[in-house]
């Protein structure tokens, strides 16, 4: 069984989906069709920008989940997904190619996270942190001991877990996680304190963008980033879609319920190879490879 995985923020690079645009007539249009949605040309931005331009979230996001969906639409009909999931953002990828979002609704609704995400992060500085080398459970009794807020954010792999919180409550849990042993406790240079509480108010912008979007039911299983189950229908998913910006990314839970499911092989679809990686620390004799035309 083939598992389709799309990848999140932090995988784009200056010149993605530029082959795209050269090779496939399909891919032009829709990269053109998204610069009219967006309001401002993001594959010029894609293609030959900088990339500090490339980093702001408004761009990030939009520019991963175009790069994934319009190369799974490119695939046509050797994108044969028997199931399929997205790390965070790559949900929204995930949910589009498998047919449950439109690519215009799709694409909407990644650049209003983005931008609620960006104001949430700028109403209340805070930031994150790659944790090594611990097994989940001690990094999760770190993190309650603290008084401020720093919750797990992404269950990575084994033995890598983000943390996610307040400047000074992360400060404080990478000190109490070195102490406990971890190989590093590293801040990440990100804009905010994603899949935190501290996300509420983004939450709640992008619940009535979610609630309003029609979804249709995907044509496999999608397997949500808060609880690592499968689902198809349509109000699960759109229930899952808006916990998981104040929820925790179960992607070393997800790849493992994959595997069990019976996943032979996983396909990363999109820029980067993060996610072949990740999958290798759950299981290193699992194939896998990144989808291209």
């Amino acid at each position: 069984m083939k598992a389709y995985v799309f990848p999140g923020q932090g995988a784009q690079f200056v010149g993605m989906g530029k082959d795209l645009y050269d090779n496939s007539a399909l891919a032009k249009e829709l990269f053109e069709k998204a610069n009219e949605i967006l309001g401002f040309r993001i594959t010029d931005i894609m293609f030959s920008g900088t990339d500090e331009q490339l980093k702001e979230t408004k761009v990030t996001q939009p520019a991963i989940f175009l790069h994934s969906v319009i190369l799974a639409k490119v695939l046509g009909d050797d994108f044969q997904p028997d199931m399929v999931a997205g790390h965070s953002l790559g949900e929204f990828s995930a949910l589009t190619s498998a047919g449950a979002l439109s690519f215009e609704d799709g694409l909407t609704l990644v650049s209003k996270r983005a931008n609620a995400m960006q104001k949430a992060c700028e109403i209340q500085p805070s930031t994150m942190a790659a944790v090594l080398g611990l097994d989940d459970f001690t990094v999760e009794d770190i993190c309650q001991r603290v008084s401020d807020v720093v919750v797990p954010a992404n269950y990575n792999c084994p033995g890598q877990l983000v943390i996610s919180g307040s400047i000074a409550g992360i400060d404080k849990a990478c000190e109490l996680l070195i102490a406990a042993g971890a190989k590093r406790a590293i801040k990440l240079n990100v804009g905010g304190a994603f899949h935190s509480p501290l996300m509420e108010a983004a939450k709640i912008e992008l619940e009535a963008a979610i609630v309003a979007t029609e979804i249709n039911e995907p044509i496999c299983p999608v397997y949500q980033n808060i609880d690592a189950k499968p689902y198809k229908d349509v109000m699960s998913i759109k229930h899952n879609l808006i916990a998981q910006l104040t929820g925790p990314v179960k992607w070393t839970q997800t790849n493992q319920k994959m595997i069990d499911d019976g996943a032979t092989e996983f396909v990363e679809v999109g820029p980067g190879n993060v996610l072949q990686g990740l999958v290798k620390k759950v299981n290193r004799a699992m194939p896998t490879s990144s989808a291209s035309i």
